[in-house]
């Protein structure tokens, strides 16, 4: 009996040896280090400043405005760009698509290319292009479809949509249902730019000094990854072998019993 103990726990230990949380979590680097990542004041200050610039497959929303009569200070609408069709529609589907080329059939003036422009930067090069038709004309240019994606230990992972033009973590984090208690708080990575050769950053909400000397600002299109506790990856570990383990000993009981019966 007490070998066939020692045996099983021999086994156990050698499954569970290769099922760390290490394959339960995203995003990781071949070594399996974990850096937390430090931002300088003055990469600080630039992303403080950072405007999201116009890009292809983009929605923009444009609405045009002129005055109402000569004379006036009440502006009104002429041309408004929404594509709302019903009460569902989403600002994934507002405003029209930025073409692969960078540019917008607008009416009246054709074809515009906005490419690379802040919304300042657009409304301004449009309030130009309708000055050859239109007198004193307004134009409001606004990106419909700014996301941060937000995935892993959260209660609701899935889209957050930024409103205000700029979010940082802990908003995105609240909008997300906040952590759940299975969230490794000191390993939360941000995944940003392109996916075959992003900037991963790693932030541990525990320590104020820690956070302090990063940054929490968020852009557009940015990834937030909350890993599991290393703890959850061993458990499911054990759920998954948990079948296998009580197979086994169905298995061999009626051979321990025997023995014991012997004995």
């Amino acid at each position: 009996m007490n070998i066939f103990k020692a045996f099983m726990v021999l086994f156990v230990l050698v499954v569970l040896s290769g099922c760390t949380s290490r394959e339960y979590n995203l995003f990781q680097a071949n070594d399996g280090q974990t850096v937390i990542n430090e931002i300088p004041q003055n990469k600080y200050e630039k992303e403080v400043e950072f405007e999201n610039l116009i890009a292809p497959n983009d929605r923009v929303s444009i609405t045009v405005y002129v005055q109402s009569k000569a004379g006036s200070q009440q502006m009104s609408s002429i041309l408004t760009i929404n594509n709302i069709s019903d009460s569902s529609t989403t600002d994934q589907d507002i405003g029209q698509l930025v073409t692969q080329k960078g540019t917008v059939r607008l009416p009246l003036v054709g074809v515009v290319r906005i490419e690379g422009l802040t919304e300042d930067e657009a409304r301004e090069k449009l309030i130009t292009v309708y000055q050859k038709y239109i007198r004193n004309p307004y134009v409001t240019v606004e990106i419909k479809n700014q996301r941060i994606i937000v995935v892993g230990e959260v209660n609701n992972p899935g889209i957050v949509s930024v409103t205000n033009g700029t979010m940082n973590l802990i908003e995105a984090l609240a909008l997300s249902g906040d952590l759940t208690s299975d969230a490794a708080r000191h390993n939360i990575k941000l995944i940003r730019g392109d996916l075959r050769s992003p900037e991963i950053r790693n932030i541990n909400l525990t320590d104020l000094k820690s956070i302090a000397s990063t940054s929490l600002l968020l852009r557009p299109s940015d990834i937030i990854y909350v890993q599991p506790r290393e703890l959850d990856g061993f458990n499911k570990a054990v759920s998954e072998i948990a079948p296998f383990w009580n197979t086994l000993s169905a298995i061999l009981n009626p051979f321990t019993q025997r023995k014991t019966l012997i004995e």
